[in-house]
């Protein structure tokens, strides 16, 4: 994992904790909800607060998620919701943590100025022992409170203004006013500065959990069903559960829920362009497989070794090919169907709330296509890594470095469509106002792609 480290690939984009009263925040927040504190001056945490060091220090990379189930969190600024969610048990956390924040943003940021603030992602289950406990996770309630219980105390606040105003003996309470100036001085005037966060219930009906191997959950869907990554679980109370294998179950239900679209017809992209580059991306996974040395080849390099060697890539390759040369030069519609190795090759998601969970699944559908699985399913693509043969790890680290990091929404955007920034904001290349724009994007993330205008005469790899 060092290649991947070094290129900021993983544990990037973390919030850097380094200053005396920031580590001291931390370790009141963590003593909080564990009872315990890190010696560490130094350290990042992710948008929840967890921090590889600090877990690393502790031996135990769960100390803010144990059960996996309700997840905790530290807050030490609101920049924490650009960061990446790390050891993720369900894919929805992520998006819980970022919403939570951006709604309360301006509460939080007042908060965070002289306190941590602490909570955790409340289920309706403290374990999840079987499969079937998973469909009793409807909601996911957020509860939060500075360390020094400020909200807690808020309230309090608010009640005795209430009683202070209402109850007719009020001004003469004197154990009451003393009450209301002793909050007071902690929570501030709540009366002209309430402090409370707002949407505190999300719900959780369509999502991928690590649990039981595995598993993507549609309920929220007009055919409910459930895909495991690994053996079908017993005793779910849907109709349809399939496995990864079941290519033509899986083509039919995302197919009859309107939930991918095929990239060559994808409105705004240039379709033929995203197949090359997933081409290049299967090319090299076979190739660094047989272990063929690609290091320092170029573009044009790669190209001629792959059809140097077609009879020996898969048939995932051919098909795709196919698909290109009709959209390029016309002729006879390839007959790609869910039974094909390239089929789920040729799809993305559609432009609906399931998007990111959809490629996110065709990511572990399409394994070989890298870029995706890095973009849409770490966890996949970490396990996946570590049993690469070393020179694959030196090609796809560098590349995903130098042609994926420099632009990752611009990527996105081109790749998937209707990526939305950190900030909720659609970069839809169907938002953007020209063609040509998108198209260079396509180009610019590309093996065999042009050469990124940004990045100079990079020929040689």
């Amino acid at each position: 994992m060092k290649r991947l480290i070094q290129h900021g690939l993983m544990f990037g984009n973390l919030f850097h904790v380094v200053s005396p009263a920031l580590v001291e925040r931390y370790n009141r927040a963590l003593k909080h909800l564990t009872s315990k504190t890190t010696t560490l001056t130094d350290f990042h945490v992710d948008i929840s607060g967890y921090s590889p060091e600090v877990g690393d220090e502790l031996g135990d990379d769960h100390y803010l998620n144990h059960a996996g189930v309700n997840r905790q969190f530290i807050l030490l600024s609101t920049e924490q919701k650009r960061c990446p969610l790390l050891n993720v048990k369900f894919s929805t956390s992520r998006d819980i943590l970022r919403r939570f924040i951006a709604a309360n943003e301006s509460q939080l940021f007042a908060l965070t100025a002289t306190d941590a603030v602490a909570g955790e992602l409340v289920n309706s289950v403290f374990e999840v022992a079987t499969p079937a406990q998973l469909f009793d996770i409807r909601h996911v309630r957020v509860e939060a409170d500075t360390t020094r219980g400020t909200l807690r105390q808020a309230d309090q606040l608010a009640e005795l203004v209430d009683r202070f105003k209402s109850e007719e003996d009020g001004w003469f309470d004197d154990a009451l006013i003393a009450e209301m100036i002793e909050t007071a001085e902690k929570t501030g005037d709540v009366t002209r500065n309430p402090v409370r966060l707002k949407h505190e219930v999300f719900e959780q009906q369509n999502f991928w959990t690590a649990h039981f191997g595995g598993l993507y959950v549609f309920q929220n869907v007009e055919h409910p069903a459930l895909i495991a990554s690994g053996e079908k679980p017993e005793g779910v109370p849907l109709d349809r559960v399939f496995d990864l294998t079941q290519d033509n179950a899986i083509a039919k239900f995302l197919e009859l829920n309107g939930l991918v679209e095929p990239i060559i017809r994808a409105r705004g992209v240039d379709g033929a362009a995203i197949l090359r580059q997933k081409m290049g991306f299967l090319a090299i996974s076979v190739l660094a497989d047989k272990g063929m040395d690609l290091t320092g080849l170029s573009r044009s390099d790669l190209r001629r070794m792959a059809a140097r060697h077609a009879s020996e890539l898969p048939t995932e390759f051919e098909g795709m090919a196919a698909m290109v040369r009709w959209a390029e030069s016309g002729g006879k519609w390839p007959r790609i169907k869910s039974d094909h190795p390239a089929y789920f090759y040729c799809l993305r998601a559609t432009n609906t709330p399931n998007r990111d969970l959809v490629n996110m699944l065709l990511a572990e559908l399409t394994p070989l296509d890298f870029r995706q699985l890095f973009i849409c399913h770490k966890e996949a693509f970490y396990q996946q890594y570590c049993n690469w043969p070393e020179a694959k790890k030196d090609h796809v680290a560098a590349f995903l470095a130098r042609e994926y990091a420099v632009d990752k929404a611009g990527a996105r955007a081109a790749l998937f469509g209707h990526e939305p920034d950190m900030s909720g904001r659609s970069t839809s290349a169907q938002d953007r106002p020209k063609r040509r724009e998108t198209e260079s994007l396509v180009e610019r993330v590309g093996p065999w792609g042009a050469v990124s205008s940004r990045s100079g005469n990079r020929g040689r790899r």
